[in-house]
């Protein structure tokens, strides 16, 4: 959820007279073990930003086969090792003596077999980054034997229950979806890492890191496990309360989809134009933005005519029912505004609507398919779609860069995946180099201690940073307006998580004593964050020679909605999560077609990953720091990570076979091999994707069912799976390549997963999901929140970081570290230059 805008100049338009500074990671080798998504994700976001990869096959070549496969390789070299072999081992152990990174998302257990577990990797190379990505954590005794596929750990995390207002409301549930999240948010988490660890060589040494891929998975839900005592009802939706209206009265969920719309906000939905496109607008809860909304679609009286009053007033001293600068619209007020504005966007074209919206700053977007955008004029100019030369498939597009700094030149000269340099010809010369040296020191320190952060973010993916940094033991100081421009649920009710671990200042920027102590923080500071538009950063005082003038060094980590490496039509395009979703084709994906587009159920899908990449991009920023002394500009785009949330469907080439992989609400899979099924007790998911029937025939129960024919496959399955219960299923497949796992839900997974602050210690390491109630909260209610287990390091320390502070809190601490006198802060108080709060109470009741 962030506004948006590309950098200022082109990747790689230096200043003038300026030696180019080398790649951010080619001074690193990394070796690429991984198989499927998760690994080989993290390898191509690391040969994105210029380190040398090695992806090693087994004999055969990558297990899986398919174009995503070469998409994923590109940049790198591949070399054929059997690693059950005592010579394929051997080469193995030489490469990791000469490599800073190895990376494998095998079952826990199996690299050790192999002879290239964390202990044999650090004894040949002490200053090795190892990093696993295990479906579950191999601390698990339940769960690490499982055969991890993606769907079965969505299946057991809950990503394919509840998924969504909508679904319930239509009494839908399971609900499948192909979106890989759990190998997206965990090689995220796993890029970020390794590069974090590189940093903290020199006092912790090597460092073996587990990311398990279902951890990192409910971390990417966070939000949408959120529990929060006596929650005020002034910020349930309408398709809230009549979720609740109906569990009261014990009514069915059976909604057809026709009639959810009357329970839509009208600033946060999708319209009908005159070339019948869809058009979504997402444009509430921040402060002038329904009103824009309504000027650009010609209903200037109409904005003029809404409540518009201080949204943090408690709900006892409102004025009206509702505000324009609180989301959502009042009851009386809500179909009224949908009907005038269903019938202006009936006025034109969905593109010319996008047009306007775009130059009146106001965040709304065409309803794109992915094939769509993979096409699009934007998608193509900005980099976020990268055109490629393919031997074997012709003019290939793919999803560009996920992380990038904006000096790096040489961003995006990718060689295609399908002709990789075969590194065995390289291979005499990579033995012939002398073994890494490094052995660094052996603490157990955060990987981030001592790092110092401005966090000028709001909502969710800009604040993502700078609470994940903090986890690693950096100091951050959240800056925000002495007048608030969110509405409490976007800047309370999220940042409870979003701003946890950092201290709250209130500065009011519009003023020269705000600005001036703005740019004293930046003196002091490593990085800055933020995210919006390059002309807000301008109006700030904040281009990017104003920040290499205050500091030579400092970062700034910049997210935006449409970004990339090089500027694009929708460059200056505001946008939030949802608006990156219609963009980018997930809506029409999830909704299954353009008529019947829905957001992805789970909410802040691509927002806390949009955060997780910007720590890439932050972690690429600090490795070529500590070789240059150059600071710069790291980023990364809301646009970006929704292309990462589609990793295996994001390419197009011609001749690509139909864009027709499962879409919509009523999917339960993929075929009968890759399916839900109602079980005798409850849902369960089948994954036998490789041994197909052969694991049928491992069956007793299902034996014979391996001679059905496919059409009549998937019925058969149904009526089999119906007779017995989930976990005689489940045991029937234990120990094989394939699996069966009980459908869960985020509710039952928070659930079990959860521990009070209050008791102590909290051990992050031991379980796959861990959730903490923090029952001493300075809100003054009990918080659930998902806990910041999904990193594992051997080495380096990971913190639970404190709770969000009530914003303001530490305004005057924070001044007086910059070298204030009391006296002076006290003044800037009392001058509306600084602030201590937005509103009586934490959270406005």
């Amino acid at each position: 959820m962030t506004e948006g805008h590309v950098g200022s100049r082109p990747s790689g338009a230096g200043r003038s007279g300026e030696i180019p500074l080398p790649r951010p990671l080619s001074h690193i080798r990394v070796l690429d073990f991984g198989q499927y998504f998760a690994g080989p994700l993290v390898g191509m976001m690391l040969a994105d930003l210029g380190a040398e990869v090695i992806r090693i096959d087994p004999p055969g070549g990558p297990r899986l086969h398919s174009p995503a496969t070469d998409m994923l390789s590109r940049g790198k070299s591949s070399l054929t090792l059997d690693l059950k072999s005592s010579d394929g081992l051997a080469t193995a152990l030489e490469l990791v003596r000469r490599a800073d990174i190895t990376i494998e998302n095998f079952r826990p257990g199996v690299m050790k077999r192999l002879g290239l577990g964390p202990d044999e990797l650090r004894a040949a190379n002490p200053g090795i980054i190892s990093l696993s990505l295990p479906g579950f954590a191999s601390t698990d005794p339940g769960l690490a034997p499982v055969a991890a596929w993606e769907a079965v750990i969505a299946a057991r995390t809950g990503q394919f229950s509840d998924m969504g207002l909508n679904r319930r409301l239509m009494g839908i549930n399971p609900s499948f979806t192909p979106l890989p999240l759990a190998s997206a948010y965990g090689a995220t988490f796993g890029a970020m890492a390794t590069l974090f660890a590189l940093g903290a060589r020199d006092r912790n040494g090597g460092d073996h890191i587990e990311v398990p891929l279902a951890s990192a998975l409910l971390e990417g839900l966070v939000y949408n496990c959120e529990q929060i005592e006596d929650y005020p009802k002034r910020y349930s939706s309408a398709r809230e309360i009549e979720l609740d209206r109906r569990e009261a009265e014990r009514l069915p969920c059976d909604l057809p989809f026709s009639e959810l719309e009357r329970y839509l906000d009208p600033f946060y939905r999708t319209y009908e134009c005159a070339d019948g496109r869809g058009f979504f607008v997402g444009a509430a809860g921040v402060s002038g933005h329904p009103q824009r909304a309504l000027r650009a679609l010609g209903l200037e009286e109409l904005a003029r005519s809404l409540p518009d009053f201080d949204a943090y007033l408690d709900q006892k001293d409102w004025p009206a029912e509702w505000s324009m600068r609180n989301s959502p619209v009042g009851e009386r007020d809500r179909e009224r505004l949908a009907g005038v504005m269903k019938a202006a966007f009936l006025g034109r074209p969905a593109r010319e609507w996008e047009e306007i919206f775009g130059a009146a700053k106001v965040p709304g977007t065409l309803q794109r398919s992915t094939r769509e955008w993979l096409s699009d004029p934007h998608a193509l100019a900005s980099g976020l779609v990268l055109r490629v030369s393919d031997p074997r498939r012709g003019d290939m597009r793919q999803m560009g860069n996920v992380a990038w700094l904006a000096d790096d030149s040489a961003a995006e000269k990718k060689r295609p995946g399908p002709t990789l340099d075969d590194a065995s010809s390289r291979l005499p010369a990579i033995l012939a180099e002398a073994p890494r040296t490094l052995r660094g020191g052996a603490e157990s320190s955060g990987w981030l201690e001592g790092l110092r952060v401005v966090d000028l973010t709001n909502v969710v993916a800009g604040p993502t940073i700078g609470s994940t940094v903090a986890r690693f033991g950096a100091d951050v100081v959240s800056v925000q307006p002495v007048e608030p421009s969110l509405d409490p649920w976007g800047a309370v009710t999220l940042g409870v998580h979003a701003h946890r671990g950092k201290r709250s200042a209130l500065l009011n920027l519009k003023t020269h004593a705000g600005r001036e102590a703005l740019e004293k923080l930046i003196v002091g500071a490593d990085a800055v964050t933020m995210n919006c538009t390059d002309s807000q950063r301008e109006e700030l005082g904040l281009s990017i020679e104003r920040l290499r003038t205050l500091n030579p060094t400092v970062i700034l980590v910049q997210v935006d909605a449409f970004g990339g490496p090089r500027r694009g039509p929708k460059s200056d395009h505001l946008g939030y999560d949802d608006l990156a979703q219609a963009a980018t084709g997930v809506m029409v994906r999830f909704g299954g077609g353009l008529a019947t587009p829905e957001e992805h159920a789970h909410m802040g899908t691509i927002d806390v990953i949009a955060g997780l990449s910007a720590c890439v991009a932050l972690g690429a920023a600090l490795e070529r720091r500590r070789r240059t002394g150059q600071g710069g500009v790291a980023r990364t785009s809301l646009a970006a990570a929704g292309n990462l949330i589609q990793a295996p469907f994001m390419f197009d080439y011609p001749g690509r076979a139909p864009f027709s992989e499962p879409a919509g609400r009523e999917t339960r899979g993929q075929g009968p091999f890759y399916h839900c099924y109602q079980a005798l007790d409850d849902w369960m998911f089948f994954a036998a994707p490789e041994e197909r029937r052969v694991a049928l025939r491992a069956v007793p129960d299902l034996a014979d069912l391996a001679q059905e024919t496919e059409e009549n496959l998937g019925a058969a399955l149904a009526a089999r799976f119906a007779t017995r219960d989930v976990a005689y299923w489940e045991k029937s497949l234990a120990g094989t390549s394939s699996a069966v796992i009980r459908i869960g839900s985020l509710r039952a997974t928070r659930a079990a997963a959860l521990v009070a602050e209050s008791e102590g210690e909290i051990d992050l390491a031991q379980a796959t999901f861990r959730v903490v109630r923090h029952d001493r909260h300075p809100m003054g209610r009990w918080i659930d929140l998902v806990a910041p287990n999904a990193v594992r390091p051997e080495r380096g320390r990971v913190f639970i970081p404190g709770d969000a502070p009530k914003y303001g809190a530490q305004t005057r601490e924070v001044l007086r570290g910059i070298g204030y006198a009391e006296e002076r802060v006290n003044a800037m108080l009392a001058k509306g230059e600084a602030g201590d709060s937005w509103s009586e109470n934490y959270l406005p009741e």
